[in-house]
């Protein structure tokens, strides 16, 4: 069975979702996780259309953050960190992209480790991966091999594949995230418990699809 996780390194509510998948995948070895891009905001514009500005968008996206952190097993966001930091919020796209580089660097476990490096870098630390010396800085302490990542992330084919999943986000009807896509034809949204997860696969399987 493979699952496409949809999700988005600035998104609140995949990193949750994140660690219930890795979870799941303990649990379920036979699963096959493939991730996938989907973009919140693309481009800082989008910030003033959304909020009025980037800076107005701080404090409604930290009511996220709180929701988000009330059903995470872990509880480990630092809410109070970031309404004290001085960075605005990041876009999508960077992050992305460094995500992308390390599946072509390494795997889908190299993405998958990246990803959520960033996330905790962000939601924990409290740190701005929209600057691209905290992405570097981040890609050199998860190990990935740094000039072979560099490498990717400057390759015009990683932007080709993240544009690739995000026409895959409009195929699917995919309107937000965390979103899985179980063998390309089933959807499962939001940060739902494992225990939701793991039934829905067992139906489908059970099913045969």
């Amino acid at each position: 069975m493979t699952i496409e996780f949809f999700h988005d390194v600035i998104c609140s509510f995949c990193f949750p979702m994140s660690y219930r998948m890795r979870e799941l995948v303990k649990r379920m070895p036979e699963v096959e996780v493939v991730h996938r891009s989907f973009a919140l905001v693309r481009e800082e514009g989008e910030f003033e259309r959304m909020f009025g500005s980037r800076e107005a968008a701080k404090e409604e996206v930290l009511g996220h953050w709180e929701q988000a952190n009330r059903i995470d097993d872990l509880h480990r966001f630092n809410i109070e960190g970031m309404r004290e930091a001085d960075f605005p919020f990041p876009t999508s796209m960077k992050g992305l992209l460094a995500c992308k580089a390390a599946f072509f660097t390494s795997g889908e476990g190299a993405y998958w480790d990246l990803f959520d490096a960033l996330q905790n870098a962000f939601f924990v630390q409290n740190r701005d991966i929209g600057d691209q010396d905290v992405i570097d800085d981040i890609v050199r302490e998860a190990g990935l091999g740094f000039d072979k990542w560099q490498h990717h992330y400057r390759d015009s084919k990683t932007t080709e594949a993240v544009e690739g999943d995000l026409r895959l986000v409009e195929q699917y009807g995919i309107t937000s995230v965390p979103t899985l896509v179980i063998n390309g034809k089933h959807r499962v949204q939001g940060a739902l418990p494992l225990s939701r997860i793991r039934s829905s696969i067992m139906k489908l399987s059970i099913a045969g699809e």
